[in-house]
């Protein structure tokens, strides 16, 4: 029985370098559109901003189906994005915002499980 926990245990982990490969292909995507304006952010230094860093961070952790750590990151650098852009977040986007959010980690709560579930 412990030989098979420890089989099922070793095969659920991602090998490094896959973490790794997922790393460098976003950070090519987001030099991709930074160099070539594709959000009309303007120039480059736009593009990597500390908020663009933790969204950044939040897709590499979903991609590696961390989707509460991830969604959290993404969400917080689009909040401090937001404020930048807009000045004041308006009422709307405000209000809904982080209720939205905390579904959308009760729906990636529920993703991860049917993941695992189908692992097995």
């Amino acid at each position: 029985m412990r030989y098979k926990e420890n089989f099922v245990q070793r095969h659920r982990d991602h090998h490094p370098q896959v973490s790794i490969g997922i790393f460098f292909i976003a950070l090519g995507l987001a030099l991709l559109a930074a160099t070539n304006d594709w959000f009309n952010l303007g120039g480059f230094y736009e593009y990597f901003s500390w908020e663009t860093v933790l969204i950044f961070i939040g897709v590499v952790l979903l991609l590696n189906l961390k989707f509460t750590g991830g969604l959290l990151f993404i969400a917080g650098g689009v909040w401090f994005l937001l404020d930048d852009y807009y000045g004041e977040i308006p009422e709307l986007i405000r209000t809904i915002y982080w209720p939205g959010v905390i579904v959308m980690i009760g729906i990636g709560f529920i993703i991860s499980a049917i993941i695992k579930r189908i692992r097995e």
